[in-house]
C-alpha cells in the first residue's frame, strides 16, 4: 500500500505553531515510508470553501511558512473550493442510492429546535423530521439541505492510532448536512470526498477533530469507500498547561522566523512537541525520518517551553555554516546599524562568526552581538563604554603604539602583547582590554576583545582606537 499523507489548513490567517506541527508530522510520516518502500507522499490542500473568511494573503503566508519550514508537499497545492461541484456531484449520488435525503426545514423550525433543547438540557441535535417524509410536503420557497441518513443505533468506532480504540454511540449523532441550500457542500462533505479523491491513506491531525472523525467515517461507509487510518494528536498546551495562547507562542511561522530561529531548529523542537524517540533531544531531518512512527506519539497534550527552544536554536546556531549565518544576519544588522551592510564588514563578519556564534540562542540576538562589525567610524559610543574610557585615555595612547609595532596580528600574539604592557604599567590586564574593547565596539561587553581584534584587521583597530582619542582631545581643546 502506497502511504499518502495531506496537510490541509484553512487559509483564514497565518500557518500557527500547532499546524507546523501537525504539517512536520503528516510530512515525517510519509518520508518514513517512502525511505522504506512504500512509495510516502504528503499532499497539501488548501481548504478554501468558507470564502468570506479565506484570503489570498493567508493561503500566501501557508505556503510560505511551510517553504521556510522546509516541508515541501509532492504536487501542486489542491484548492478544496475549485472542487465544489465535485462535492456536490457526490452528495447527489447519496441522495439516489437512498443514503441521504432533502432537509425543507425552515430558519425558523431549527432555531426552535435549538431553543427546545436547551429547555430540556439535551444536546442541540436535527430530531429527523424530514428523514422519512414525502417531499411533496415541502413548504414553498424553501431550498432544501440534503442530509445524511445517519445510522441510528449501534456505535461507530475509530481504531485510533494514537488514542487507541474510541467508540460512540450513533443515537448521540444526528444527520449531518452535507450540502447547504445555495448548492455549497459543508466542511465535513468536501473533506471525506477530497481524501478519498486523493488516496489519502492516513489522516493525522490535531485531536480537536475526534468528534469530527466519527461523522466522517459515517459518510465513509455510506459511499461505501475504505475508511483512512486515522492519528489524532494531543493539543499542544503553554508552559503552564492552559490552552496555548499568544503569550505561550502560539504565533505564525513566520513570526518565528523574524525572531531568529532557525527551521532546522524549529523542525526539530516542534518533533520533541508529542513525541520522542528514547532520550534523544537532538534530532536531525534524517534521523526523525528514519525513527518517526506514530507509536512514539504521546497522548497527553504537550507543552510549548521556549528555554528549549532557544536552547536548541543556539545548538543549529553552531553547528550552521558561517557563510549562511552571515547571509541570515546581514539584513538584521542593516536595520540595528541604519545602512547596508558593506562588502568589508561582511568580511568581517565571516571572520567573526565562528566566536559570535557560541554565545548567541537567535539570529536576533547574534546580529546584537555582531552589529560593532558593521558599524561606520567614528563609533557611537554606548553609556558604558563612555564609562569604560574615563581617564583611560592616555594609557589607551600608549597601548595604542605598543600594538602598532606588533608585526603577528593574531588574537594569541596581540593578548600577549597587551599582557606585558599591564605589566609594565603595573595593572590588571582588565584595565587594559576593558578600553580597548569600548574603544574598538563602542561597548561594554563583546566576544574576547583580542579575537576581536585579530578579526577587524590592524587598519580597522587602530583607526578605531585613533578615533576615541581624537575626539578625547577635541573636547579638551
Amino acid at each position: 500500500m502506497k502511504v499518502v499523507t495531506r496537510f490541509a489548513p484553512s487559509p483564514t490567517g497565518f500557518l500557527h505553531i500547532g499546524g507546523a506541527r501537525t504539517a512536520l508530522f503528516n510530512w515525517l510520516f510519509a518520508m518514513h515510508h517512502r525511505r522504506h518502500g512504500a512509495g510516502g507522499a504528503f499532499l497539501l490542500r488548501i481548504e478554501d470553501t468558507d470564502r468570506a473568511r479565506s484570503t489570498p494573503e493567508a493561503v500566501a503566508a501557508i505556503i510560505g511558512g511551510l517553504k521556510w519550514l522546509g516541508l515541501e508537499w509532492d504536487g501542486e497545492p489542491i484548492s478544496q473550493f475549485a472542487r465544489r461541484d465535485r462535492h456536490a456531484e457526490a452528495a447527489e449520488a447519496l441522495l439516489e442510492s437512498g443514503r441521504a435525503y432533502r432537509c425543507y426545514c425552515t430558519p425558523e423550525e431549527l432555531t426552535e429546535m435549538r431553543e427546545k433543547a436547551k429547555r430540556e438540557g439535551k444536546p442541540i441535535r436535527y430530531d429527523g423530521r424530514w428523514r422519512d417524509r414525502d417531499p411533496a410536503e415541502a413548504p414553498a420557497g424553501v431550498k432544501p439541505v440534503i442530509r445524511l441518513k445517519a445510522p441510528t443505533d449501534g456505535e461507530t468506532a475509530v481504531g485510533d492510532l494514537v488514542q487507541g480504540e474510541v467508540r460512540v454511540a450513533n443515537a448521540q449523532l444526528d444527520d449531518m448536512v452535507l450540502l447547504r441550500g445555495d448548492g455549497t457542500p459543508t466542511y465535513m462533505m468536501a473533506v471525506v470526498v477530497d481524501d478519498h479523491d486523493m488516496d489519502v491513506t492516513h489522516v493525522i491531525r490535531g485531536d480537536d477533530h475526534l468528534t469530527n472523525t466519527f461523522r466522517q467515517i459515517q459518510l465513509y461507509r455510506a459511499f461505501g469507500w475504505d475508511t483512512p487510518r486515522f492519528a489524532h494528536i494531543p493539543l499542544i498546551h503553554g508552559p503552564d498547561g492552559a490552552k496555548l495562547s499568544k503569550r505561550h507562542g502560539a504565533l505564525g511561522v513566520e513570526a518565528y522566523r523574524d525572531m531568529g530561529y532557525l527551521p532546522e531548529a524549529l523542525r526539530n523542537y516542534l518533533l520533541r512537541l508529542g513525541w520522542g524517540h528514547g532520550d534523544a533531544e537532538i534530532i536531525n531531518d534524517d534521523q526523525a525520518i528514519e525513527w518517526f512512527d506514530l507509536s512514539g506519539v504521546g497522548r497527553s497534550p504537550a507543552r510549548f517551553d521556549f528555554q528549549k527552544l532557544n536552547s536548541l536554536n543556539g545548538h543549529y546556531l553552531r553547528q550552521a555554516d558561517d557563510g549562511r549565518i552571515v547571509e541570515l544576519v546581514r539584513p538584521l544588522i542593516a536595520k540595528i546599524v541604519g545602512q547596508p551592510v558593506d562588502r568589508n564588514a561582511t568580511e568581517r563578519l565571516k571572520r567573526g562568526m565562528a566566536g559570535l556564534k557560541e554565545r548567541a540562542k537567535t539570529l536576533q540576538e547574534l546580529a546584537d552581538s555582531a552589529a560593532f562589525y558593521a558599524r561606520s567610524r567614528p563609533l557611537v559610543l554606548s553609556a558604558k563604554a563612555a564609562e569604560l574610557l574615563a581617564g583611560a585615555e592616555d594609557r589607551l595612547k600608549k597601548l595604542a603604539g605598543s600594538l602598532a609595532a606588533e608585526a603577528d596580528w593574531t588574537a594569541s600574539a596581540l593578548e600577549a602583547r597587551a599582557r606585558q604592557f599591564a605589566e609594565a604599567e603595573a595593572v590588571k590586564l582588565g584595565q587594559v582590554a576593558q578600553p580597548l574593547r569600548a574603544a574598538l565596539t563602542g561597548e561594554g561587553t563583546s566576544p574576547p576583545i583580542f579575537e576581536v581584534m585579530a578579526v577587524l584587521g590592524r587598519d580597522e583597530s587602530l583607526g578605531r582606537i585613533d578615533d576615541v582619542l581624537r575626539k578625547t582631545r577635541a573636547a579638551v581643546a
